[in-house]
């Protein structure tokens, strides 16, 4: 007479166990681990949640720009004073602008959007180390998972101008890129600001990725490499249609 097989539950309970109160949403939903016919299905609820607070909270934003760059950089770097005087060129021409919401570059495009009289929003994420949103956002939402709040940065923004910043801002700028890449978006300007801190990524691109086939010619010019704020606002104005062109 054979033997039943041997459950494998024990081996997820263990695993599970240890650190469950301390997960992020966006982590109990990637853990195959997990008994997910007890959890899932009501786990799409709360994303689908997610989305519908977002579309309301959003619905009527207008024309806007999405501001990327590091959380790590201090108010002192020059690079968050440049990220202060781009927003607030862009928020006196009409644009609402959205940023994770959270501190240093996002802080300063959130601060810059204040200064010039502009709408400014902050869609932030639940991180076990990250605070809430920062002092100068008017409109915040928190976001559990990740690929909602990606939605609703391409969504309801129109360029997105990306300063410099670790692997967020990396994934940030490449979705934007395979999104026009691939046709999903349109007439959609990406400006990266500081030339000194994306030439090497730029040499690579066209001596690697471009120069082994990996991407075609045209994909390097998906993108404009400013240096000044006021590069930023002159591109955008003749890109876009802003507000009482």
């Amino acid at each position: 007479m054979g033997t039943a097989p041997t459950s494998k539950r024990p081996v997820r309970d263990a695993r599970t166990a240890i650190g469950t109160q301390n997960k992020t949403a966006d982590e109990c939903l990637l853990d195959t681990l997990d008994d997910f016919t007890d959890s899932d299905p009501w786990r799409v609820l709360r994303i689908q949640s997610e989305f519908v607070n977002g579309f309301d909270t959003m619905a009527g934003l207008g024309p806007a720009v999405t501001i990327f760059g590091s959380a790590r950089t201090p108010e002192e770097a020059p690079i968050y004073q440049a990220a202060v005087e781009t927003a607030r060129l862009l928020a006196q021409e009409g644009l609402a602008i959205i940023t994770g919401g959270g501190p240093g570059i996002m802080e300063a495009a959130n601060r810059g959007a204040r200064l010039g009289k502009g709408l400014s929003v902050g869609f932030a994420i639940e991180l076990p180390f990250e605070e809430a949103a920062n002092r100068y956002v008017d409109i915040a939402i928190t976001f559990r998972y990740f690929f909602v709040r990606k939605t609703m940065f391409v969504k309801y923004a129109q360029a997105f101008v990306i300063f410099p910043g670790g692997f967020g801002t990396m994934d940030e700028l490449f979705e934007a890129l395979t999104l026009i890449q691939t046709g999903k978006i349109h007439n959609f300007p990406v400006v990266l600001y500081g030339s000194d801190y994306w030439s090497g990524l730029l040499d690579w691109l066209k001596a690697t990725m471009a120069e082994r086939g990996n991407i075609s010619p045209e994909d390097l010019e998906r993108f404009v490499v400013v240096d000044a704020p006021e590069e930023v606002r002159e591109l955008l104005k003749a890109r876009m249609v802003l507000p009482g062109q």
